[in-house]
């Protein structure tokens, strides 16, 4: 069981990415190198820069086939096994023996990084092991990538990047990169622009380009409007870069495999949901709306509302709008 009383794996969910996805969370509550302004995870509890031991990976690989089994019983398939808990998965000093122990399952297994680790040579063997990764590049400016992903003071952006292009070069599996536009911070032209021309010289499958769909870590952060992100998608394609916008709402296919309370907690922890989406997953499992007033009477569940829409996250704290100024634009 994880420090916030899930199980090592949830859902699946549906990725716009990789279909329905079996999440995997190998490391404590929001342990990450960075506290990414847009994070649908709320801020980092934990920063950290070294690896470590988290938990035991047959505990893991145990967890991921009883769900694996139960979620196949149920909808019938599961396209990916995926590495994407709340903060970064590469802190874990054994990602690449559970990388290597859930292959065995016969399900393809992706990470989702944000590569902050990449300049260590250790971390980009154990990558080497996944079907599919995806690493996160928001800009290739210094101050800016430091206004957005909020990186450990130790990390330098020249050496993940340099990581980053050894790790493509090597990688036999499908690379991917993910860009998360943040209005008035990385959208400029530009920034797209030199972006483009590092991921240009990259052996990619595809990027995508992401804007904020889900309740952000801090409530000032919104997405580009539509000019500027049509303009973004076309400066990648002009650069030769395979570009993919992952703008749209992801559906409302997530998951039953029996404790509809532990099941929900686990998703909400990592992947805040809409309403309409939990008002689903209830009458899937057959059960009332009693579910959620519990977790929220405990504090497992807060309900959050973004652009919109009502959502229900887990109980990590956010900054309010006007009390964070000095990161805002």
């Amino acid at each position: 069981m994880t420090e916030n009383g899930s199980r090592y794996s949830y859902g699946p969910v549906p990725s716009r990415r990789l279909g329905r996805s079996l999440g995997i969370n190998n490391i404590g509550a929001k342990v990450c190198t960075y506290s990414c302004v847009y994070c649908q995870a709320g801020r980092t509890a934990k920063m950290r820069r070294d690896r470590r031991f988290f938990f035991a990976p047959r505990d893991i690989l145990r967890d991921v086939r009883e769900r694996l089994a139960r979620a196949e019983e149920a909808s019938g398939r599961c396209d990916f096994l995926t590495f994407v808990p709340d903060g970064e998965p590469t802190l874990d000093v054994n990602l690449g023996r559970e990388i290597a122990m859930l292959k065995t399952l016969g399900v393809p297994v992706g990470v989702i990084t944000n590569g902050s680790l990449l300049w260590r040579e250790d971390v980009r063997e154990e990558l080497g092991g996944a079907d599919w990764v995806s690493v996160k590049v928001d800009s290739v400016r210094e101050e800016i990538w430091r206004r957005i992903d909020r990186p450990h003071g130790a990390l330098r952006l020249s050496r993940i990047l340099d990581g980053l292009c050894a790790f493509a070069a090597a990688f036999g599996g499908r690379l991917v990169t993910e860009t998360m536009l943040v209005g008035g911070l990385n959208d400029g032209r530009e920034c797209v622009e030199e972006l483009v021309r590092f991921l240009s010289g990259l052996r990619l499958h595809g990027a995508y380009l992401g804007i904020p769909t889900r309740p952000p870590a801090e409530a000032w952060v919104r997405g580009p409007d539509g000019e500027t992100l049509e303009r973004t998608r076309r400066i990648f394609e002009n650069g030769a870069v395979p570009v993919e916008c992952l703008t749209g709402y992801e559906g409302d296919d997530f998951a039953v495999t029996g404790d509809v309370e532990r099941d929900l907690a686990g998703i909400v922890a990592v992947h805040p949901m809409r309403e309409e989406a939990v008002a689903v997953f209830l009458s899937r499992a057959g059960a009332s709306w009693e579910v959620v007033d519990r977790l929220l009477a405990r504090g497992d569940l807060v309900k959050t509302k973004y652009e919109g829409h009502v959502f229900y996250g887990c109980s990590v704290p956010r900054r309010p709008a006007g009390t964070d100024k000095d990161r805002s634009p």
